[in-house]
C-alpha cells in the first residue's frame, strides 16, 4: 500500500511508520521531524502543519491509507481537505478524553461525547472537545472510509508520558527498598502495548475495515498490576500500604505528573477511566499481548531511558520516603 502518516516521528505514528515498513508498505511520514527521525524505509516529508503550505511538497497521487494523530482541529481539516478525496481508507486516533463522563465501569462507544470546540487551535484544557471536533470533521470528510480508534492509556516502547512504566522502573530501581502502595487493590488499570494498536490499525487500513472503537488495554485490579510490576522488576523489598483517605490528604498527585502516583486515580466520577468495554475493538480483531509481557518490554524502553532519571509520572524517591515516613509517624 501506499500509505501517508500524518506525523511518524513520535510513538504512536514512528510505530505505525515502522510497522508499515516492516509490512512491505511505501510510507510518508509528512512532520516537522524535529521529534526525531522517521523509521529505517519511511519518507520524511518535512513540513510544518501550521503553514498554508504545508501539504504542497506531498505528491498528488491517490493514498492506500492515511493515518492522522493530531488533536489540533485546523490541522487535522487542513489535511482532511488536502487529502480526504485521495484516500481510500482514513484512520484518526481519537481518545477516550472525547467522552463527556467516565463514571461508568464497562462503558462503551455509545456513551455521550463532549461537545467539539469550535476553535482551530486549542490548549491541552481544551483536549477532549478538540478530540471531538477532529472527529466530527473526519466523519464529515471522508465518511464510511473511516476508522475512529479512540485510545485510552498507550503504552510501551517510545512512551515518554513515563505513566505506564512507572511502577515497573521503580520496582527495578531501588529493588530491596521499601516500595509505598496505595491500598486500593480492586482500582482498576489499562493500558494498551502501542505496537498492538499499531498493528491492529494497519490491519484495518488493510483489510478495509471501518468504524468507532474504543481501543483500550487489559484492565487489571491495580493490586495485581503493582505485584506483576515487582516480579518484572525484581522487586523483594516490603510493601508500606497506605490507605486511600490517607493519601487523598496528603494531597499526592493522581494518575499522572511529577510526583504522582502513576495510573492510581480515585477521584469521584472518574470510576470508569480505567474500565472501558473495549469489546467492539477486540471483536474486530484487536489483539493485547499479556500484561507480563507489556512490563518486561516497558522495562527495557525505561532502563534505555535511564531508572534514575527525573520522571514525568510517579513518585520521586525523596517524595516516596518523605510518605512513607510520615505514614509511619
Amino acid at each position: 500500500m501506499e500509505i501517508l502518516i500524518l506525523g511518524g516521528t513520535a510513538f504512536v505514528g514512528r510505530e505505525l511508520a515502522a510497522q508499515a515498513v516492516a509490512r512491505g508498505h511505501s510510507v510518508s511520514c509528512l512532520a516537522r521531524g524535529e521529534s526525531g527521525a522517521v523509521a529505517d524505509g519511511a519518507t520524511l516529508i518535512a513540513a510544518d502543519r501550521s503553514r498554508p503550505d504545508a501539504y504542497d511538497a506531498v505528491p498528488e497521487r491517490d493514498w492506500d491509507a492515511v493515518f492522522e494523530v493530531s488533536w489540533q482541529p485546523g490541522f487535522v481539516k487542513g489535511a482532511l481537505a488536502a487529502f480526504g478525496a485521495r484516500a481510500k481508507h482514513w484512520t484518526y486516533v481519537s481518545s477516550v478524553n472525547a467522552y463527556a463522563k467516565y463514571d461508568t465501569p464497562g462503558a462503551d462507544e455509545s456513551a455521550v461525547l463532549r461537545e467539539p470546540t469550535a476553535l482551530d487551535v486549542v490548549d491541552q484544557e481544551l483536549y477532549g472537545e478538540a478530540k471531538v471536533a477532529c472527529e466530527v470533521a473526519s466523519r464529515e470528510a471522508v465518511g464510511d472510509r473511516l476508522v475512529i480508534a479512540r485510545a485510552g492509556l498507550i503504552g510501551g516502547p517510545g512512551d515518554r508520558s513515563d505513566r505506564a512504566g512507572a511502577w515497573v522502573a521503580r520496582a527495578a530501581r531501588a529493588p530491596e527498598e521499601p516500595l509505598l502502595v496505595p491500598d486500593t487493590p480492586e482500582l482498576a488499570t489499562a493500558v494498551i502495548d502501542v505496537r498492538d494498536l499499531a498493528s491492529w490499525l494497519l490491519d484495518n487500513a488493510t483489510e478495509g475495515r471501518t468504524g468507532t472503537f474504543d481501543t483500550f488495554g487489559p484492565v487489571v485490579p491495580f493490586g495485581e498490576w503493582v505485584e506483576l510490576a515487582r516480579e518484572v522488576g525484581g522487586h523483594t523489598g516490603p510493601v508500606v500500604l497506605a490507605p486511600r483517605e490517607w493519601l487523598e490528604e496528603q494531597k499526592v498527585e493522581q494518575y499522572m505528573g511529577p510526583d504522582s502516583l502513576a495510573m492510581w486515580l480515585t477521584e469521584p466520577g472518574y470510576e470508569g477511566w480505567s474500565s472501558r468495554s473495549g469489546a467492539a475493538a477486540a471483536a474486530a480483531g484487536l489483539t493485547q499481548r499479556s500484561r507480563k509481557d507489556f512490563l518486561v518490554d516497558a522495562l527495557a524502553w525505561e532502563r534505555e531511558l535511564g531508572l534514575d532519571r527525573e520522571r514525568r509520572a510517579g513518585l520521586s524517591p525523596a517524595k516516596e520516603k518523605e510518605l512513607i515516613e510520615a505514614l509511619n509517624q
